[in-house]
């Protein structure tokens, strides 16, 4: 059990949810999803480029299909606003031991696209890091061990290594329940992973009673790595809140800053959410309800920043900010 409630949370002013919201919604794809979310957006080749988790279920909403019909899907833009869903599917996995794959977050280095992603197995949950050049095959470079998840990749070398975040989920030895922190690693080869440090955990943020992870990849600036996460709350006095018969929690995204040589030092970090669930399309008729969890933030020369957003486990959405005013939130919570 979570040891306080979390009350009312909004979202910051300097954040703007766009008015096309959602970008994207299950009626976009050819192929009949009842969802589709929890994507990773990213520039690459001159495109956005956005590969979308996709899960199915029947007609009423009211169930799920069977885990193993979950894949990922694409589509491209010109502008980040309005995207061009490509007619299929663009990678789906089901074998021996793999039931599915979802939650892609994409990184670019160098002349290369990266994507984390998460997997369940018949052995357990477990985070992995493919390469792609044209998102019609992809190379899996790793997978962790169980359970790990929610990983996202800084878009370059720190130190001469590759770096994540990633959220582990050690149920036994956190007290048998969700007490989920976020982590960090280093990597020679994008294949072995060490050096793993403790950044964020559930108690240094005052709007999370559940777990902490990562949300998108990091952002460089000149004041260092704008990097999101999203915090979870659980209340058991919540009632059904979306399609499942019960959903208890309360996902919501917070931004901090860390160092730019050092990431796994915290410059600062907002007090508040920088997204909570208010809208319409994020607080009613979704799998989940109340339901903010980012995968993609891109930094545009005009100094805006796009972040997209699976909202209520069913759609994807769009908020922008002007760099400046997120770093200020980030180094003023360093300064109180």
């Amino acid at each position: 059990m979570s040891d306080f409630t979390v009350g009312p949370l909004f979202s910051s002013p300097v954040i703007t949810r766009h008015s096309a919201n959602p970008i994207l919604s299950p009626g976009d794809v050819p192929y009949g999803p009842a969802m589709v979310f929890n994507a990773g957006v990213t520039k690459f080749k001159g495109k956005y480029v956005m590969v979308f988790r996709n899960d199915y279920g029947d007609e009423s909403k009211e169930t799920v299909a069977p885990h193993h019909t979950t894949n990922l899907g694409l589509a491209y833009s010109d502008d980040g606003i309005k995207w061009d869903v490509r007619p299929m599917p663009c990678w789906s996995w089901q074998d021996e031991e793999v039931i599915r794959v979802y939650d892609p977050r994409l990184t670019v280095i160098g002349d290369q696209c990266y994507m984390c992603f998460a997997v369940d197995t018949k052995h357990g949950l477990r985070g992995g890091i493919a390469v792609t050049e044209d998102f019609s095959s992809f190379e899996v470079l790793s997978l962790t061990l169980p359970d790990n998840r929610n990983m996202v990749l800084f878009p370059e070398l720190i130190g001469g290594k590759y770096v994540r975040l990633e959220r582990p989920m050690p149920v036994y030895s956190r007290g048998g329940i969700d007490r989920f922190d976020m982590w960090m690693s280093d990597s020679p080869d994008l294949k072995y992973w060490g050096n793993s440090k403790l950044l964020l955990a559930v108690e240094d943020v005052a709007y999370a009673n559940d777990k902490v992870g990562p949300g998108a990849p990091p952002v460089k600036t000149d004041k260092g790595w704008l990097t999101l996460f999203h915090a979870v709350d659980i209340d058991r006095n919540r009632g059904k809140n979306g399609w499942e018969p019960s959903w208890k929690k309360r996902y919501t995204s917070g931004i901090m800053l860390l160092d730019p040589d050092d990431p796994s030092r915290i410059i600062g970090k907002a007090e508040a959410p920088l997204l909570a669930p208010e809208a319409a399309y994020e607080t009613d008729g979704g799998f989940r309800n109340d339901v903010i969890f980012p995968g993609g933030m891109i930094l545009e020369d005009s100094g805006e920043v796009k972040i997209y957003y699976g909202a209520a486990d069913t759609v994807e959405c769009l908020a922008t900010a002007h760099v400046d005013d997120l770093l200020k939130l980030c180094l003023d919570g360093a300064n109180k």
